[in-house]
């Protein structure tokens, strides 16, 4: 198995990060061929998804947790800004773990999917990545 983390700096408002071309130059510099690649956030208040980015879906995912996850005081959850409680149940509902399967080196996602992290945590600017290649 071959394993690396990333840095990836989120800054101070919600994002959804795209992590392809990462996911893609670590596959590439591994030699990757058949496999499983395995993604991980190890942070309490981020997550992953797989989705289309940069035609409004992205922004659609933001809209929908504020909806879903409203930053306001109803959290019991309570230091750091405003509503931070939400962050802690983002995880919830979007994992901070993601597979793919991996086939001659090229993740397996379809036409306009992407692998994103997913990080409304306005008080850590930083998050980590982990990706994991099992050859299969």
């Amino acid at each position: 198995m071959h394993s690396t983390e990333i840095e990836v700096r989120t800054g101070n408002t919600a994002v959804v990060h795209d992590l392809t071309k990462e996911a893609e130059s670590f596959l590439g510099a591994h030699g990757a061929e058949d496999g499983l690649l395995h993604v991980w956030v190890p942070h309490a208040t981020s997550g992953l998804a797989i989705l289309e980015t940069g035609a409004g879906s992205d922004d659609d995912l933001l809209a929908a947790l504020d909806d879903l996850l409203p930053r306001d005081n109803r959290w019991r959850h309570q230091h750091g800004t405003r509503g931070h409680g939400r962050d802690h149940v983002l995880p919830a509902l979007l994992p901070p773990y993601a597979t793919v399967p991996v086939l001659g080196g090229v993740m397996a996602l379809g036409t306009w999917q992407s692998v994103c992290l997913v990080d409304t945590n306005v008080d850590n600017p930083v998050r980590r990545v982990r990706f994991s290649f099992l050859a299969g």
